[in-house]
């Protein structure tokens, strides 16, 4: 049986004060809702005062895991998954630190999967409680030089993918979004020339629009799907067209 959703009143970001998580954090925030972030760096800016922050680090799993069991709100109904790592440059496997492909996994993919584990029992509670996890197209697109972050993304979806199967979506709604292009954000900055243009590069606001539909609905309507969220704040689904490639080509010497 269908329940109506109700009006949501306490969320949870993780990776949450910067880029995409910080852009549908303040989003919900601004919707009156108690947002609690939990990242490595303390949010700051326009907003941050609005958000409860709480100090998590996937590469430590026992701190990250200790934060998430003291932490979260018992009554989250929203609950949304945007911490990422990716490395400093891109670079073939063969030239891939192992550090930095044991980072990917343990951010990517098993910080999400820790995740699921603490929220999941408030999101049932909430019923219908939303999950939103931020996905990239290069789950769908690969591309050279991007191997470990191709790998795990992909992981990571196909791990909603089949937690969704799990469980009711009267319960709780999965949801996975991503930007169609580019998005401006201190990682991506860290990885340019201080002289790059980004103009052409979305903003982490662009997902404020979703981020209040889903709000409002607790993702009921968008239950299973992968939406596509773009430079003006529309959304299309993923089966309507999927992202252009963000990779580029080898370079003559790898080919």
């Amino acid at each position: 049986m269908s329940r109506t959703p109700g009006g949501a009143t306490t969320a949870v970001v993780v990776g949450g004060s910067t880029g995409i998580g910080r852009g549908v954090a303040d989003a919900w925030a601004a919707h009156g809702i108690e947002t609690h972030v939990f990242s490595r760096s303390r949010p700051t800016g326009p907003g941050a005062d609005q958000l409860v922050w709480h100090r998590l680090d996937f590469r430590d799993p026992e701190q990250a895991m200790e934060a998430l069991r003291t932490h979260l709100p018992a009554e989250a109904s929203l609950v949304c998954y945007s911490a990422i790592y990716f490395t400093s440059r891109r670079e073939p496997f063969l030239e891939t630190d192992e550090a930095d492909w044991l980072d990917q996994f343990a951010i990517n993919v098993h910080g999400l999967a820790w995740t699921l584990k603490a929220a999941l029992p408030s999101l049932r509670a909430a019923a219908p409680g939303l999950f939103l996890h931020i996905s990239s197209e290069v789950v769908y697109n690969a591309g050279p030089n991007r191997s470990g972050y191709a790998a795990t993304k992909a992981a990571a979806s196909s791990l909603i993918r089949s937690v969704s199967q799990e469980i009711d979506a009267d319960e709780v709604a999965f949801v996975e979004a991503l930007p169609a292009g580019m998005v401006d954000s201190p990682g991506i900055r860290a990885r340019r020339s201080r002289d790059f243009d980004y103009s052409g590069y979305m903003a982490p606001a662009a997902f404020a629009g979703l981020a209040g539909e889903l709000a409002r609905t607790r993702g009921v309507p968008y239950a299973g799907r992968a939406l596509v969220v773009h430079e003006d704040a529309t959304w299309s689904s993923v089966t309507d067209g999927l992202p252009e490639s963000q990779s580029r080509p080898l370079s003559r010497s790898l080919r």
